[in-house]
């Protein structure tokens, strides 16, 4: 073979070798990440972004990167946002919670709580720095951020003739299973037709708010009624981790 296209092979090889490190890499954070094993999960993700910038714009990593961050929100790892709380006398989860305005989803899932019990001198782990979220109606997006840093962007969908209203709005209620109201008449949870889904997180502007879907298909349209929707999945997991007064940019 010339040298030319020796030089040529040498240079497809070295290619071929760095996509298969990279690849190796990115499938030992996940590995890690799918064992629990959160801070040994970071460090790998942490390297393999250091090795490869480029990578910034893969959509499969950057998925498996915010999933850790939510993983890390919900789980004991204390950071830089959290606390430890020490419980006093005549405490529940649910006053812990209105005093470092989290949730109570999230005081239990930090501290694997069972029937929100809790007992006097218990430290608990509490996440205790707010959360904003901004949607894109252009990209038909929701994204989680701490500090000024993304946690984590879902695909929703927005309302059809782009009437979802822009602006800033404060989260106002969070409710389970939520009675829908079409017309005026109830609607009960559970039953097929009631379209919120499983959660409502409602804004400070009545019947507006973010919220689940019987229409999971339509995710990623401007199809709604005003109202941002969610898989019912995503809804869950945000509904866990983001409480009132938390502020909701819309954006076109």
């Amino acid at each position: 073979m010339p040298a030319v296209g020796l030089a040529q092979q040498d240079a497809t090889d070295e290619v071929i070798s760095a996509e298969q490190h990279m690849m190796h890499a990115h499938a030992l954070a996940k590995h890690l990440q799918d064992q629990g094993r959160l801070i040994e999960a970071k460090e790998a993700y942490t390297n393999l972004m250091n090795a490869y910038p480029n990578l910034a714009t893969d959509k499969s990593l950057q998925a498996d990167i915010q999933q850790l961050n939510v993983a890390f929100i919900l789980s004991r790892i204390n950071t830089n946002q959290t606390v430890i709380h020490e419980v006093l006398e005549g405490e529940t989860v649910g006053k812990i919670a209105r005093m470092y305005n989290t949730t109570i989803e999230l005081i239990n899932s930090s501290n694997q709580l069972k029937n929100h019990l809790i007992h006097v001198h218990q430290r608990l782990r509490i996440w205790a720095q707010p959360f904003t979220i901004t949607v894109d109606k252009s990209e038909n997006t929701l994204s989680v951020y701490c500090q000024g840093i993304l946690i984590k962007t879902y695909q929703v969908a927005t309302g059809a003739d782009n009437i979802t209203p822009i602006g800033e709005f404060t989260i106002t209620t969070r409710l389970e299973h939520p009675t829908w109201f079409k017309k005026g008449v109830p609607i009960p949870p559970g039953v097929p037709e009631n379209a919120l889904g499983t959660r409502w997180l409602g804004f400070n502007k009545p019947q507006y708010g973010i919220h689940g879907t019987i229409r999971p298909e339509l995710i990623g349209q401007q199809v709604s009624h005003g109202c941002v929707r969610m898989r019912n999945s995503d809804v869950e997991e945000l509904y866990t981790y983001i409480p009132t007064s938390t502020k909701v940019t819309i954006h076109d």
